[in-house]
């Protein structure tokens, strides 16, 4: 077993670390602040090839180990984990097409989703209702089908792009008999009649990321929008009217596979939090000393790095069973589960050791306090993640 990082890894951490200290990191209280999209940065990042699909499919796609998307996202998010979504949140919706759709679906869609340095785009992956958030089955979002064409109606809710994507993929019901067996994806490009964003939401964190309702009224879109096409969708539909046993939806299974990405946002959080928390405490004298040498700070830190470093190693081993189709006991939400309650934790102890200027919007642990915070929510939230985990270890 290795360790230490190969070449290609060290240069995509170099790379990705050197775009959040440029690009990313100084624009975000802006972003915070304004709440708004942060299309300047996304430009560049399309223009040096971190929002490519040649980074998605050449470099992330074709490592064997699985370790270089989470080793960018975790330095992306150490500069903003709200501006880090704008430009990695297409993808959810990428890895969806990639794991259940055609390769002319991919080939034709993938490239739609990203854009050119000219002109960049973004995708959604819309799934969550207003009663169906953790508890898929219960979408009530349908897709009808009409001669040559499915007509989708209902509202999708906290969508990551939603209404300013390129191409959204929505989750819905074909036949809610089968429950989530009866559900599938669709394509639907923007500009589509019948697709339009709803409210936009107001956040406590992750701000710069856009997120918002996405409505469907009569949304027509041609038969072949399916994602994996329509064989593989009656061949399902057919599998679930014959009880043959299922274990999850495929929209699940897409969660599963991309939770070792979201821990390592949650990663890029906790260490910002951690390396400025250290910063201050050397810096920071009481009784005639740095406060970094008072046990009661010294040991809050060690603490904290201990757990940072803990949570790593689980996602990285997650992120390389995905990659190597060798996940077995729930892995992914492990490390999410993790990560992400640690991000929380590091954030408020380094709060807590800033003291009265961690509340403060002058120094920047409160905002990534607020930014932890979403991800022991979305993507499962812990509750969430428990019961995947303890299901797995029952069999």
């Amino acid at each position: 077993m290795e360790f230490r990082l190969n070449e290609d890894q060290l240069t995509a951490r170099k790379w990705a670390r050197e775009f959040a200290e440029r690009e990313i990191r100084p624009a975000a209280p802006e972003y915070d602040e304004t709440e708004e999209f942060p299309w300047p940065v996304l430009k560049k990042a399309t223009e040096v090839g971190l929002n490519s699909l040649e980074f998605y499919v050449e470099m992330a796609g074709a490592d064997p180990t699985g370790l270089i998307m989470p080793i960018v996202l975790e330095e992306a998010c150490w500069g903003c984990a709200g501006i880090s979504l704008g430009i990695f949140g297409t993808g959810l919706p990428l890895a969806t097409l990639a794991g259940a759709g055609t390769p002319d679906q991919f080939l034709e869609w993938a490239p739609r989703m990203i854009g050119t340095p000219d002109d960049p785009k973004v995708g959604a992956f819309a799934v969550s209702e207003s009663n169906a958030g953790s508890d898929v089955s219960a979408l009530r979002t349908t897709a009808r089908r009409e001669g040559d064409e499915w007509v989708l109606n209902g509202r999708k809710i906290f969508i990551t792009n939603g209404g300013i994507a390129a191409v959204h993929i929505v989750v819905a019901t074909v036949d809610p008999d089968l429950g989530h067996r009866g559900q599938a994806a669709f394509i639907i490009p923007s500009g589509t009649p019948g697709i339009s964003q709803g409210k936009k939401e107001r956040k406590l964190g992750i701000r710069a990321s856009h997120t918002a309702e996405v409505l469907l009224d009569d949304c027509r879109i041609p038969v072949e929008n399916v994602v994996g096409g329509m064989e593989k969708l009656e061949a399902k539909l057919a599998r679930a009217r014959g009880k043959e046993p299922s274990r999850s939806s495929q929209a699940l299974k897409t969660f599963e596979m991309t939770r070792p990405s979201v821990a390592a946002q949650a990663l890029g959080i906790a260490r910002a939090a951690l390396e400025y928390a250290v910063g201050y405490a050397k810096e920071r004298t009481t009784f005639g000393r740095p406060i970094i040498e008072h046990q009661a700070i010294g040991f809050k830190l060690a603490d904290m790095a201990m757990e940072i470093d803990a949570a790593r190693l689980l996602t990285w081993r997650a992120a390389w069973m995905v990659k190597n189709d060798q996940l077995e006991r729930a892995e992914g939400s492990m490390s999410k589960l993790k990560a992400s309650e640690v991000a929380v934790w590091v954030t408020e102890q380094a709060i807590q050791i800033l003291g009265g200027y961690g509340y403060i919007r002058d120094f920047p642990v409160e905002k990534w306090y607020r930014d932890a915070k979403i991800f022991t929510l979305f993507e499962g939230t812990s509750e969430i993640q428990r019961l995947v985990i303890s299901r797995a270890l029952a069999g």
